[in-house]
């Protein structure tokens, strides 16, 4: 059995060496029997003897072994089975041993390209890690051992490539992707604010208890409106709002940072990472040529910029070094000082004021995000006070295009109101109170013009305007207050003036359009105290507070006023010149007509009619342009005269020409301007009455009945001129009075002087001579 259970082939050996110990026993035999013959042969004998006993025990031997080995095949068979499977079961068991060595092994690389295929590979070389330290050291006398040991290198490097092209990947995310980042971004800065503003005013019992009558109460209640259903839209979208941070994914970030930590190349990424921000920073920075036409393109500008900082913000938090905080403070210095004159320029192009406006909103809600998120934001709101300037101005030129079209549009006639409606509805627009105008009947008129009303309403809206542009800038509202009085005394002594300045050149205003301008004025300049008395219940600013800025409108209207004053005086005059102009004197008439000029009773009588359109004006202003056109009248006709053309004037010319002049003092004394005292009026043609005077008097004194003075000798002429000059020089004197009305009087007395002088001068000398 023991055979049987050793190796294979032990039972062919065992019987190689039983038939070698035969040999040798037979050898020892023979010497045996040759030792022992005889006895030999004795046993030979014996067994001769026994042979057939042997024969027989032979059979019986052989029989016994084919029954034993019949007996014995399946035992055979059965211990070759069991011989078989012992060595399967040691093979087995050899095999299970080396293979719970390998198989820890073969599951962490499994495990490793398992977490290669789902890209987590900061997990894979904690794998690696643990592959090399811990697990191949065990089995590395294997060849697949030594095969993973060549590629872990390799997939150390891949992962480092891979992470990069990650990266990379999220930095073109997210620069592509950063205006989003950044609209979201400055949508919940401005629904936050939105919010406590809302809260502040729940909060305020008196907020707006002071704003002006009519349109303030109806835009906030529309704003409460508006602030209700943007609750209620909150409200149901709550579990929808995504923060920015939530719109992009850092993974790329955070893996690449612990892969290249995990190898020892954190500083390369940092460097790598910072400069590539960089990059992209300018790239926000820069501005499209066409930003400055849409808003739009401002929101897109500021949305990119706010997207770029959000994500640096929440990168400085959630990593740590790979930003810093005073890298993100030099990268925001830096886009700070380029925002800046990014907006400097292109806000400059802007004359729009509701685009400039829109500016202003858009930089006060990138300012209030990014404040939030702990950038400094001062240099933008001090930007705000530029930008202002620039609104204004756009401002100040809208509605200087709106207060011409006023003017164009505006009748100039005073507003008729037929019933109490009517006269209420012009009273809700603009401020009038008289109480005598109160006390009569409908229909009536107003003295003033369409154009007052809706220069008043203009002026206002020009309030509301610039109010919207303070509002949101973190000022107190004493500087509200102030910015309001400066800006509306931009649009009174700047706009408003040059408007009126112009409106009084225009050729097409006449007298009457003078008039009433000047009424309008008047008007206006009354309800200055009302408009300071509106920005007042804007602001909540008391007008008795020392630092409050008053308006300067009545300076303007006064300004406007005097210029109307002036172009009257000059129209009259021009008019007058008109006239002048069609005269036709036949100065060589033998005898006059028996009656005045035609010309000259068309010209008194359009003076009449202009005067009776003064009444309406300041007394002082009607009796001035009144003396004004008389005294141009008497010039124009004295100057008539003595026009150096004139060769020769016959007596009837003369007779005719007293007869204009006494017409004109008949119009003097006529009074057709209320208020002169006595016979001032009359005072301005009296170096005109003087003139055929002296006419006269050289006519008398010449011996030619027809013509003179040329027929009479040079002496002679100078005497008669020399007395005519002396009773101006004297009769000028007396009337001094005029003097405070036109500075031409005082030049005109100069200059009789100087003449009288002369003439003296040369009247002595040829008597001497003579």
């Amino acid at each position: 059995r023991s055979v049987y259970d050793d190796q294979p082939n032990a039972h062919q050996r065992f019987m190689e060496k039983l038939d070698a110990c035969i040999r040798n026993h037979d050898r020892e035999i023979e010497k045996m029997c040759n030792f022992h013959h005889q006895g030999f042969v004795d046993a030979i004998t014996e067994l001769l003897k026994v042979r057939a006993d042997a024969e027989k025990l032979k059979v019986q031997v052989t029989d016994t072994n084919r029954r034993l080995q019949d007996a014995g095949k399946e035992v055979i068979a059965q211990t070759e089975e069991i011989i078989r499977c012992r060595v399967q079961q040691r093979n087995i068991t050899t095999v299970v041993e080396k293979l719970q060595l390998c198989l820890p092994v073969l599951e962490m690389y499994s495990k490793l390209k398992e977490q290669m295929n789902v890209k987590r590979y900061y997990s894979a070389l904690k794998t690696m890690e643990q592959l090399e330290n811990l697990y191949l050291p065990r089995v590395s006398q294997y060849r697949f051992c030594q095969i993973m040991i060549e590629n872990l290198p390799k997939l150390r490097e891949e992962i480092k490539e891979i992470s990069m092209s990650d990266l990379k990947d999220f930095l073109e995310s997210i620069r592509k992707h950063s205006d989003r980042i950044g609209e979201t971004a400055m949508k919940q800065a401005q629904q936050q604010k939105t919010f406590s503003t809302a809260l502040q005013k729940q909060n305020n019992v008196n907020y707006g208890r002071n704003m002006h009558l009519g349109r303030s109460r109806i835009l906030e209640s529309k704003n409460d409106i508006a602030l209700k259903r943007t609750f209620e839209e909150d409200d149901e979208h709550e579990e929808e709002v995504l923060t920015a941070q939530d719109l992009v994914d850092f993974s790329p970030v955070y893996r690449c940072l612990h892969i290249y930590s995990v190898l020892g190349d954190g500083e390369i990424f940092e460097n790598y990472y910072r400069k590539q921000r960089r990059k992209q920073a300018r790239l926000v920075l820069q501005p499209q040529s066409s930003m400055h036409e849409t808003v739009e393109g401002y929101r897109r500008y500021f949305s990119q910029i706010v997207g770029f900082f959000v994500v640096e913000d929440h990168i400085l938090h959630v990593t740590q070094g790979l930003v810093t905080r005073t890298y993100t403070d030099e990268l925001w210095n830096m886009a700070l000082s380029k925002i800046i004159a990014v907006l400097r320029t292109h806000s400059s192009y802007c004359s729009d004021p509701d685009l400039v406006l829109e500016l202003k909103n858009l930089i006060v809600v990138f300012a209030d995000t990014l404040q939030g998120y702990g950038f400094p934001v001062n240099r933008l709101f001090d930007l705000l006070f530029e930008i202002r300037d620039q609104y204004n101005e756009t401002l100040l030129k809208k509605w200087s295009g709106l207060f011409r079209d006023i003017f164009e549009a505006d009748n100039y006639s005073p507003i008729p109101v037929a019933n109490e409606e009517e006269y209420k509805i012009v009273i809700s627009k603009f401020p009038f109170q008289d109480p005598e105008l109160d006390k009569q009947s409908f229909p009536k008129k107003l003295p003033m013009s369409q154009s007052v009303p809706q220069i008043y309403i203009q002026v206002k809206e020009f309030i509301y305007a610039s109010l919207k542009f303070s509002e949101s800038l973190h000022r107190s509202s004493t500087e509200i207050d102030d910015m309001l009085r400066k800006s509306t005394n931009l649009l009174l002594t700047r706009t408003l003036s040059s408007c009126l300045q112009n409106l009084i050149k225009k050729p097409h205003i006449g007298l009457t359009e003078l008039v009433q301008i000047i009424i309008n004025t008047t008007h206006l300049e009354q309800a200055c105290k009302y408009l300071e008395d509106f920005i007042s219940n804007i602001t909540n600013i008391s007008q008795v507070t020392v630092h409050t800025a008053r308006l300067y409108g009545l300076s303007t209207f006064k300004d406007a006023r005097h210029a109307a004053e002036g172009e009257i005086y000059t129209k009259l005059n021009q008019k007058i010149d008109e006239f002048i102009q069609i005269a036709d004197y036949d100065w060589t008439m033998s005898e006059s007509d028996g009656r005045a000029s035609g010309y000259l009773m068309d010209l008194i009588n359009f003076l009449r009619s202009t005067f009776q359109v003064f009444t309406h004006l300041p007394g002082k202003v009607a009796q001035t342009a009144c003396m004004s056109a008389c005294q141009h009248l008497s010039t124009s006709l004295m100057q008539m005269l003595l026009d150096s053309e004139l060769k020769q004037i016959s007596m009837g010319a003369i007779q005719q020409f007293n007869l204009d002049v006494i017409q004109c003092e008949l119009f003097a004394s006529s009074e057709p301007v209320p208020g002169f005292q006595g016979d001032t009026l009359q005072l301005a043609f009296i170096d005109l009455r003087q003139l055929p005077s002296v006419f006269f008097q050289l006519h008398q004194s010449t011996y030619l009945v027809g013509f003179f003075p040329f027929q009479m000798t040079f002496l002679t002429c100078l005497c008669h001129l020399l007395f005519y000059f002396s009773r101006m020089k004297d009769s000028s004197k007396k009337n001094n009075i005029f003097a405070q009305f036109r500075k031409n009087d005082r030049d005109k007395q100069k200059l009789i002087e100087t003449v009288v002088k002369q003439l003296r001068s040369l009247v002595n000398g040829m008597s001497q001579h003579t």
